[in-house]
């Protein structure tokens, strides 16, 4: 289910491009609500996993992107505050899911609590249409804000894709369908270096970003812990995650840590694989408290910034591609990396080992992440004195050319008058080449 919710980014994008962000979560919720109902009425695993995996997965898909986008059009200022506030709806429910389950599967049965958690998935449907959309009036609005110089350029950038006057039939049946995908998915972002950097750190990081989380009650029990102490460790995590999502936007949006958010990021990457590096270390359940409440401070930290730095990368008009773009990539790693850490224990057969491959690819994403935006600013920098120069060299070159051509009027004048100035600006002239031949 997973691995659906982000391999089904792309098309998510290309429906929140062509229809907007409200219709899109409500349809999303109507999937995850039939997904649901339907398991409950399932006979055979291969039915489980085409309604909770395939069906379920793709409406949570539907509400994860749209609700990521429609973030970034209404904050600017406060974006990572707002990205961080959203996010921390995620540990809420990981809190109350487990018991929340538990209770129905006890006084309900598995149907009855697929019928159930549906019913509650049903109101993704009322969430989406709640959000407001943006449309030509307040385009309109904006407009004349951005006259009067109250806003940026960028937000006047994220106005809906609805109001984009499209092609007319006649130029869309000359254009491949590639051209045509391309209206609605932009492929050009591959040739974006930063938005190359962040694809290339995070598919990695998502090879040890959720093993740990499936595999810390079993390595619990496995060290002798009873199970309800074994699952409290999810609970103080999420507790830990809850608080550390809305923090972390909060100092992400500070002066000093915006304007080069992308370290931080790294930052919290490679921190998440510090703990999971010395997760082996803690023997006792004590220790494993201690892990678990670092750990969700770590994960809730780069939860918070992680489509934050994608946004800062790409910028607002570009966003709802490179969500598409990076979900899809992203689910392969998803899909692998907890496959890979139950390779590893039961080869070994222990559970140290899967924490240490999560933490070393952990932080190698992280140094890899801090080394090429490390490269990625400077190039920036670069960039943007180059672009001055050459915006300052027309009007030097203009200068030139001006007192040149004022030189050349002076000595075509002719009259008696102006034979002693024009012997000495010839004079002048000597000397100058006699000075530049020295």
């Amino acid at each position: 289910m997973c691995a659906t919710t982000y391999g089904g980014g792309p098309i998510s994008s290309i429906l929140v491009n062509r229809y907007g962000s409200r219709p899109v979560v409500m349809f999303g919720g109507l999937l995850c609500g039939v997904g649901m109902i339907s398991a409950a009425f399932c006979t055979s695993i291969l039915q489980l996993y085409i309604c909770v995996g395939f069906i379920t997965g793709f409406g949570l898909a539907l509400n994860l992107q749209p609700s990521v986008i429609i973030i970034g059009k209404y904050f600017l200022k406060r974006r990572p505050i707002a990205n961080g506030l959203a996010m921390a709806g995620s540990p809420v429910m990981l809190c109350t899911l487990a018991p929340l389950n538990q209770f129905l599967f006890e006084n309900f049965g598995w149907r009855g609590s697929f019928l159930i958690l549906g019913a509650i998935l049903l109101n993704c449907c009322v969430a989406g249409a709640l959000f407001r959309p943006i449309g030509a009036a307040t385009a309109s609005a904006k407009t004349q804000d951005a006259l009067t110089g109250k806003i940026t350029e960028d937000a006047m950038e994220m106005g809906s894709p609805k109001n984009v006057p499209m092609e007319n039939k006649t130029e869309e049946g000359g254009k491949g369908c590639c051209e045509k995908i391309n209206q609605y998915l932009d492929f050009s972002l591959f040739k974006h270096r930063g938005f190359l950097i962040y694809l290339i750190g995070n598919v990695l990081m998502f090879l040890g970003f959720f093993a740990p989380i499936v595999f810390l009650a079993p390595y619990a029990k496995h060290t002798g812990i009873d199970e309800y102490s074994a699952a409290f460790l999810l609970s103080i995590l999420a507790i830990v995650d809850m608080v550390a999502r809305p923090t972390t936007g909060i100092i992400a949006n500070s002066k000093w840590v915006r304007p080069r958010i992308q370290y931080f990021f790294s930052f919290a990457i490679a921190f998440n694989g510090a703990c999971h590096l010395l997760c082996p270390l803690a023997s006792s359940y004590t220790g494993l408290v201690v892990y678990s409440s670092f750990f969700g401070l770590a994960f809730g930290m780069v939860c918070a910034m992680l489509f934050e730095t994608l946004m800062d990368l790409v910028g607002a008009a570009r966003f709802t591609s490179a969500v598409g773009l990076v979900t899809i990539a992203e689910c392969c790693t998803i899909l692998l990396g907890p496959p890979i850490g139950g390779t590893l224990i039961d080869t070994f057969g222990d559970y140290k080992y899967m924490f240490i491959k999560c933490g070393a690819v952990m932080v190698l994403a992280g140094t890899f992440l801090f080394i090429m935006n490390y490269y990625n600013y400077c190039m920036l920098a670069k960039e943007e004195k180059v672009k001055k120069t050459k915006e300052e060299d027309p009007k030097s070159v203009r200068t030139e050319n001006e007192g040149r051509n004022n030189w050349n009027k002076d000595t075509t004048q002719v009259g008696p008058e102006l034979e002693p100035l024009r012997e000495e600006q010839e004079g002048v002239k000597k000397e100058m080449n006699g000075t530049n031949e020295v």
